[in-house]
């Protein structure tokens, strides 16, 4: 699996719909509001190196709204949590 994370900037006014458009392209896995110098930070993942460009140039980058994006493929993954648990809400009773 190849993972590519994408930094997007695209107009103020439009980001809820351009996340939501962007979430539905295939090869994206996840879309994430954030604060900062962008507006969105998408997750692509993908089989084969050449759907990269497909996914970015030919689908992120000709969504409506999209202004520009700074893409960075990811060599190596390092985790030492379990995402799902990592993110889990709630607290574990205490004995």
């Amino acid at each position: 699996m190849i993972t590519a994370i994408v930094l997007i900037d695209c107009a103020a006014d439009r980001i809820p719909e351009v996340a939501e458009a962007l979430v539905a392209l295939p090869g994206v896995s996840e879309v994430y509001s954030v604060t900062g110098t962008v507006d969105l930070i998408a997750m692509v993942r993908v089989r084969q190196f050449e759907q990269i460009a497909e996914v970015i140039a030919g689908g992120i980058s000709k969504v409506p709204g999209v202004l520009g994006t700074d893409s960075h493929v990811a060599f190596q993954t390092y985790s030492k949590h379990d995402l799902d648990e990592a993110f889990a809400i709630g607290l574990a009773e205490a004995d």
